[in-house]
C-alpha cells in the first residue's frame, strides 16, 4: 500500500488563521509524519518551534495573486528565511504570463530561486494552472525547468482552480526530469490524491489530510 503522508504538506492558509489552529496542524504533522505543514509566514517563527526536524516549515510568498513586484517577493524571502522557513511556495507572476511578458516572469523566477538556493532552502513555484492554457503552461515548464527550480505547484486553491491529473501529467511531460510537482487545491481524498501521484505528483497540498490518510489506512 502507498505510504501517502511522506507525500502531504498538511496545510492551512485561510486569512483568519489562528495560533491555536497552526499549533494543531504542527501536531497532526508530527503525529502522521507529513513532509511538512504549510502555514502563513505570520506564523512561520512559532511553528518551527513546535515542529521537529522530521516536518519542514514551509509557507508562502506573494500569495495568493502573485503579481507583488519582484523586490517584494524577495523581501518575503529574506524575511521567511530568517523567521526559519524551509521551504517557500512561490507565486509566479500570473500577470506577467498572460501579457506575455516571458522575460519578466523567467527574470522573477530566477532571482527567487537563487535566493532561496543560496540558503540552502527549496522553492515551489505555483503557477496556477487552471488559469494558464496549455501553451502558456508548457512554457512555464520550460522556462522554469531552465532557472533549476525544485517544484512546479499546481494551484493556490485559491481562485477556483484545482489541481488535475492533465495539468500534472503536461508538466511531469515538459519539465526537467530533477524537477518534482506539488499539486494542490481540492484535493480531498485518497483516491484522487493516489491518481496525481500516478500522474507524477510528488507532493502534494492538503487540508484535508486526516481524511486521506484515514481513507488510506481503510484500504
Amino acid at each position: 500500500m502507498l505510504s501517502i503522508a511522506k507525500y502531504i504538506d498538511h496545510t492551512i492558509l485561510k486569512p483568519i488563521t489562528t495560533l491555536a489552529e497552526v499549533e494543531t496542524l504542527c501536531k497532526e504533522a508530527i503525529d502522521n509524519q507529513f513532509a511538512a505543514v504549510c502555514i502563513p509566514p505570520y506564523y512561520v517563527k512559532a511553528a518551527k518551534r513546535m515542529l521537529n526536524d522530521s516536518v519542514k516549515a514551509a509557507t508562502v510568498i506573494g500569495f495568493p495573486n502573485g503579481y507583488n513586484t519582484t523586490a517584494t517577493k524577495l523581501f518575503e524571502i529574506e524575511q521567511a528565511i530568517a523567521d526559519g522557513a524551509d521551504e517557500l511556495d512561490i507565486v509566479h507572476n500570473l500577470a506577467a504570463i498572460k501579457s506575455r511578458d516571458w522575460v519578466t516572469a523567467a527574470n522573477e523566477v530566477i532571482a527567487c530561486t537563487q535566493l532561496a538556493h543560496k540558503h540552502g532552502k527549496v522553492i515551489k513555484v505555483i503557477v496556477e494552472s487552471g488559469s494558464l492554457t496549455d501553451e502558456e503552461l508548457i512554457k512555464c515548464c520550460e522556462l522554469y525547468s531552465q532557472a533549476d527550480i525544485d517544484y512546479m505547484k499546481t494551484s493556490t486553491g485559491f481562485h477556483g482552480t484545482r489541481a488535475t491529473i492533465e495539468a500534472v501529467a503536461t508538466m511531469r511531460k515538459h519539465l526537467a526530469p530533477n524537477i518534482k510537482i506539488k499539486a494542490s487545491g481540492g484535493i480531498r481524498g485518497y483516491a484522487f490524491a493516489k491518481e496525481l501521484i500516478d500522474a507524477g505528483a510528488n507532493r502534494l497540498g492538503c487540508s484535508a489530510s486526516l481524511q486521506i490518510i484515514k481513507e488510506s489506512v481503510a484500504l
